[in-house]
């Protein structure tokens, strides 16, 4: 079935991305896709180094929080000088600027966390460093392991491994999606079930203008739809449970045929206060994310809620 819009073979698509080099892999996985889909469409690249690039000695919390990674392309976008933007999924905000619209998901890779530095965290020393600055990896570690100590670590791939390589702690976590999509490989990869992932983490998610039908059409035929639904599931989630940058969140959504199930934990910065929840749901269903939402916040305790803004 052609696209309800006219697609200009002739028209050359300006994709915007970080300049990182995980940002530019995941650009050229878009782009390739693309043109396989497109054998006759032009894509350019346009990379911008974002502020959360710039500023790396501390945590996102303290500088502006997650919009550090996308606030640039947002702009570029508005402006008319890309077409479209790529987005590590778990790195864009709930609420996004008014006139833009996830318009494309790739499919999703491996959602798990790795542990590099040793083969399990029992396995760490007694007070071991961990080199971690998201809140939902610290609380993890914190809760398994309440003798560990946070490093804070930014920075890219390659930055983290160096400062692990320097002493700087004894081990650190890492997302099995990035080393993959760098042809990295390293450390321990930690059972999703057991160490829950960040919401969106493996999934590219794909920005453009929402009244910019053309691209909107060219992109839709890289849409992944159960990639699409895993993450709208959880960004849902998020939306109602209102987190900020210090939110401790995991989820591992698991598709059933045409379910979603999801596995959610909150918990306390210092790991202290956990609780969790699941709910099974239609592919589609916008509601459940959000009642699982509120449930969870009904069942937290103050440490918790804190957080969170419900």
């Amino acid at each position: 079935m052609p696209p309800p819009y006219p697609i200009s073979p002739a028209r050359t698509y300006r994709l915007g991305t970080r300049q990182s080099p995980l940002a530019l892999a995941q650009a050229e996985e878009a782009r390739g896709r693309l043109l396989a889909a497109h054998p006759d469409l032009a894509v350019d690249l346009r990379p911008v180094v974002a502020s959360g690039d710039r500023v790396q000695d501390r945590p996102l919390a303290q500088i502006g929080g997650k919009a550090l990674w996308t606030k640039e392309l947002d702009g570029w976008l508005l402006a008319g000088d890309i077409d479209f933007a790529v987005h590590s999924a778990k790195d864009v905000e709930t609420l996004r600027p008014a006139g833009l619209v996830i318009a494309a998901v790739l499919p999703r890779a491996d959602v798990r966390d790795c542990l590099i530095g040793a083969a399990s965290l029992a396995d760490l020393p007694r007070g071991a460093r961990v080199g971690t600055s998201a809140p939902r990896r610290a609380a993890q570690v914190l809760h398994a392991r309440p003798d560990c100590v946070i490093v804070p670590f930014r920075g890219n791939v390659a930055t983290r491994l160096a400062r692990l390589e320097r002493g700087e702690a004894e081990a650190t976590l890492l997302a099995m999606a990035g080393l993959e999509r760098l042809g990295q490989s390293a450390g321990v990869p930690l059972d999703a079930a057991g160490w829950l992932p960040a919401p969106g983490q493996g999934a590219i998610a794909i920005e453009c203008r929402a009244d910019d039908a053309p691209t909107r059409a060219m992109l839709a035929a890289i849409d992944d739809a159960p990639s699409r639904a895993s993450l709208m599931a959880e960004r849902g989630l998020l939306a109602t449970l209102g987190g900020n940058c210090h939110s401790a969140i995991g989820v591992f959504t698991r598709a059933e045929g045409d379910h979603l199930h999801l596995t959610v934990s909150l918990f306390s910065p210092d790991g202290a206060a956990r609780v969790d929840g699941t709910a099974r749901f239609a592919a589609g269903d916008t509601d459940a994310p959000a009642r699982l939402a509120a449930d969870l916040l009904a069942r937290a305790g103050p440490a918790i809620t804190a957080h969170f803004r419900g």
